[in-house]
C-alpha cells in the first residue's frame, strides 16, 4: 500500500510529491544512471572505501545502474534493491538483484540483523514514508553496523518530496540526522564528502549522514 508518512514535528505535506505516478513507471521510462557527475561519484566511492566492511553483506537501497562502490571492494553478497530492473540489471558490482519500490511498500525482505552495512546515495530525497524505511534499515542491520546516506544538490524535482525541494542545501543533512535520530540511529557523523585532490573535474557538492545501529 503507497502512501505519505506523518512524522512528528514536519507538516502534514512534508512527504508529499508533485508526481505520484509509481516510481517503477517513472524510472522505467528514463535512464538508469546517477545524477551525481564523476567527481561526485569517486568522492563516495572514497568514502565507502573507509566505511564499508570488507567480505560481508551490504544493502544498497534504492540502487540503480552505478553503486559507487570502491573497484577492488568484495563482499560476500552485494544486494541491489531499487525500483527500475533495467537499472538493476546494469549494475555490474551487484550479487543480488530486488525490484521493489520503497514508496509503495516500505518493509525490507530481509530477517532482522543480518545485514552488515546500507548505503542509500540520492535517494531519501524520494522517500514518502522516511521513517518507515529507515526504521527498517536500523531492524536488518547488525549492531554496530552502518547506513551511510549520501546526496547531491541534484535530484528529480518531479519527484522529490516537499520537504526536500523546501530546504537548503546544508538543513537537508539536519533533516537526515533528525530522521535518523528518530529512527533509532546512534553515533551519527555528518559532514561533506570530497574525491581525491588530483581529481578536478567535478562540481557536485556532495553530503553524508553516517548513522550506527546502538549496540546492546
Amino acid at each position: 500500500m503507497s502512501g505519505t508518512e506523518q512524522v512528528e514535528g514536519f507538516h502534514a505535506a512534508a512527504f508529499t510529491r508533485v508526481n505520484n505516478e509509481p516510481d517503477t513507471i517513472f524510472y522505467a521510462q528514463r535512464l538508469p544512471d546517477s545524477l551525481m557527475d564523476m567527481g561526485a561519484r569517486t568522492a563516495v566511492a572514497a568514502l565507502y572505501q573507509t566505511s564499508l566492511p570488507v567480505g560481508g553483506t551490504v544493502l544498497d537501497l534504492m540502487a540503480g545502474s552505478l553503486s559507487h562502490y570502491p573497484e577492488e571492494a568484495r563482499f560476500q553478497d552485494a544486494i541491489g534493491l531499487g525500483a527500475s530492473k533495467a537499472a538493476l540489471d546494469a549494475n555490474p558490482v551487484l550479487t543480488t538483484r530486488i525490484v521493489q519500490d520503497l514508496n509503495a511498500d516500505p518493509i525490507l525482505p530481509f530477517e532482522d540483523e543480518t545485514i552488515d552495512a546500507i548505503t542509500l546515495c540520492d535517494g531519501l530525497a524520494y522517500l514518502t514514508q522516511p521513517l518507515k524505511v529507515l526504521m527498517e534499515a536500523l531492524r536488518v542491520l547488525k549492531e554496530g553496523a552502518p547506513l551511510i546516506v549520501t546526496f547531491s544538490d541534484q535530484f528529480h524535482q518531479q519527484k522529490a518530496v516537499a520537504m526536500w525541494q523546501a530546504l537548503e542545501p546544508e538543513d537537508r543533512a539536519r533533516l537526515v540526522s533528525i530522521l535518523l535520530s528518530k529512527a533509532g540511529f546512534g553515533e551519527l557523523d555528518t559532514g561533506e564528502v570530497v574525491p581525491p585532490e588530483d581529481l578536478t573535474a567535478w562540481r557536485d557538492t556532495v553530503r553524508a549522514v553516517v548513522g550506527r545501529k546502538p549496540r546492546g
